[in-house]
């Protein structure tokens, strides 16, 4: 029989189609599996209008067939069936999509909705087998006619034999060439796997006939296989049950089941929308980081569907990065996909159910804050660093979105407390948020900067992750409130009046603090007498917006070739008996100044915990101090 050809359009189509549009060959399963569906589908759809058809659902189903031995792997639907103009129409011109027309001319709008309208998936067929062959029957007709293709060299359309209307899609499976398996799409297993993966929601039962094995008769040892059809998809998808349906153990096994975690989640957000866009999703907030999260391996994203097939197993559009530890899915029927069914348009529709879900999730949160805080902050143990990341990344742009997520140790409280709560616990008088930086709440406890603002009785939040400060210096101000370092010059609290607090402008101190200045060179910026200090001797503080802490951040990245360096300030506390042995050496020793001074200067810089620039010297210096 002569074949027909492909028009020059179609044809360009269809080897682009072969070669490159689709990344993964597995989808030709869930493309035929698709069809089938909508074939089934619009039987259903017939069976509402037309009162001499009748629908008992148990009747319709696809089944899925590989004989390895022919390398035949055969599609089978119970569905509407084709003649052969529509044969032709719908697989001799690329493109053009029987589904759309059929929604098109029923004028299809809500309701039972059908999933393939864009009449190209059938084609990812030529990327597995040599020849495809469609035998089908359509409802109503006596004759069945069979549609057969070797790709672009053209098609062929004759009578045949079927008994039953719906259609059979028989794939010639491509010979294994180079890094090409094409084996897999025979194997039992490996066909269930790509089911269950991609069209475990199609509402009609996915028939195969799987291999099992039973003692023979009359022996307990030896075993037979034999063969017993199964359905493989569970087809009722959880998202589309009625959330009173549902038990917080249906959407943990839900979680356990799509491999979202080994853990827990510590809570779920079930989303039925609808309106402009409708859209069903169910989110999970996991209890434990993944072991990968802060690595380049790591992929964010929701497995995106578009009525019960999974289009994306990872789209990150929809979850903003401060979010990507959350987990779930996004089902839509309103969502448009390209060409590919695997590349999303990212239009309109995209975006608003992004932005709702981002709403979504920061709502459950505020919640689980408010109304659970021990979960919160069990939470927030593995995932709050990553909410101050997006506080510091885009330049601040989610800072309003995110700020009342955080939370810092209280030096007054003893735990964690939100800024909010920080706020509403301050005096009148209090100009600002104080916090310390520091590698861990002991070593804070125990800084000398935070004497002055402690002994004044006001809440000190400590900072222990290395992105705090930087996260707080992009806030800036929290209502209304300016973030100050205990660090800082000016912590704007005036010394009591009996306080001796020191006066660097007192003529002969000035000399003293200008000589130790002198002594470090460009160490320090500064030398001088500190209001901050109570009970010890020496601290270092920062003037500017890089402080010591952010130095000693920066200076540890990788592929940091040059040193930052913080202007720091040299404080010395003039009450201390060491203020005295400063004025007594500078008089009479000046040798012994200098000694005083590198010490004085090595001290702060290891309660900052920043390296001594020279070790052996300053242990060297000890020892001469001894003697």
């Amino acid at each position: 029989m002569p074949k027909k050809q492909f028009k020059a359009e179609s044809k360009r189509l269809l080897d682009l189609m072969i070669n490159s549009i689709y990344t993964h060959k597995e989808i030709f399963l869930r493309e035929l599996i698709s069809n089938a569906s909508d074939a089934i589908d619009k039987i259903y759809y017939k069976a509402l209008t037309d009162d001499s058809l009748s629908f008992n659902k148990d009747d319709y189903y696809i089944k899925v067939t590989a004989d390895k031995e022919n390398r035949i792997l055969k599609i089978s639907d119970t569905g509407i069936g084709m003649t052969k103009e529509e044969l032709e129409d719908n697989l001799g011109v690329i493109a053009k999509s029987g589904t759309l027309a059929f929604k098109n001319e029923n004028e299809i709008k809500d309701g039972y909705d059908i999933i393939g309208q864009f009449g190209v998936g059938f084609y990812s067929a030529f990327m597995v087998s040599d020849t495809v062959t469609v035998i089908s029957k359509a409802l109503g007709s006596d004759q069945a006619y069979k549609w057969q293709s070797g790709g672009t060299d053209g098609y062929t359309v004759e009578p045949c034999q079927k008994d039953t209307v719906g259609t059979d899609v028989i794939l010639r499976i491509k010979e294994n060439s180079g890094d090409e398996k094409y084996d897999e799409f025979l194997e039992e297993y490996r066909l269930r796997s790509i089911i269950k993966k991609y069209s475990d929601f199609i509402r009609y039962p996915i028939k195969m006939d799987i291999t099992l094995t039973r003692p023979k008769e009359d022996t307990d040892k030896e075993f037979e296989e034999y063969k017993e059809e199964q359905t493989v998809n569970s087809m009722v998808p959880i998202w589309k049950k009625n959330k009173n349906e549902l038990s917080r153990e249906d959407y943990e096994n839900f979680y356990s089941e799509k491999h979202y975690g080994f853990d827990k989640p510590i809570t779920y957000i079930h989303i039925s929308a609808e309106g402009t866009v409708s859209y069903k999703a169910i989110l999970f907030i996991p209890e434990k980081m993944p072991f990968d999260f802060y690595t380049k391996e790591y992929e964010k994203g929701l497995e995106l569907y578009s009525n019960g097939v999974l289009i994306m197993n990872k789209c990150a559009e929809l979850l903003p990065d401060y979010f990507s530890f959350v987990k779930g899915m996004v089902d839509s029927e309103d969502l448009s996909l390209n060409i590919s069914r695997e590349m999303l348009q990212h239009d309109r529709q995209l975006k608003f159910i992004a932005k709702n879900i981002k709403n979504k999730i920061k709502n459950e949160l505020e919640n689980l804050l408010q109304n659970d805080r021990d979960k919160y902050e069990e939470f927030y143990k593995s995932f709050g660093r990553q909410l101050k990341y997006g506080v510091y990344s885009d330049f601040g742009s989610n800072k309003e979105v995110l700020q009342d997520l955080l939370m810092f140790y209280s030096s007054k409280e003893k735990k964690m407390v939100t800024l909010s709560e920080y706020v509403s616990r301050m005096p009148e008088e209090q100009k600002y948020i104080y916090y310390a930086c520091g590698e861990s709440v002991d070593r804070i406890e125990k800084m000398p900067q935070t004497e002055l603002v402690s002994d004044k009785g006001y809440e000190i939040l400590y900072f222990t992750d290395d992105i705090d400060e930087f996260a707080i210096k992009v806030i800036r101000t929290y209502q209304d409130k300016e973030f100050k370092s205990v660090s800082s010059g000016d912590l704007g609290i005036k010394p009591e009046e009996n306080e001796n607090a020191g006066d660097a402008d007192d003529k002969e101190k000035k000399e003293l603090f200008d000589y130790m200045k002198n002594i470090l060179a460009d160490k320090v910026k500064d030398v001088r007498a500190s209001k901050r200090l109570k009970n010890h001797p020496v601290c270092l503080a920062n003037e500017g917006e890089l402080t010591i802490e952010m130095e000693k951040v920066l200076n540890t990245m990788p592929y940091n070739d040059q040193k930052i360096k913080a202007d720091k300030v040299l404080e010395i506390n003039v009450n201390h008996d060491v203020f005295k042995a400063l004025q007594e050496a500078y008089e009479k020793d000046k040798d012994k100044l200098r000694l005083y001074t590198d010490l004085l200067y090595n001290q702060a810089l290891l309660i900052e915990g920043l390296p001594i620039e020279d070790p052996v010297e300053f242990t060297n210096n000890i020892c001469r101090m001894m003697r």
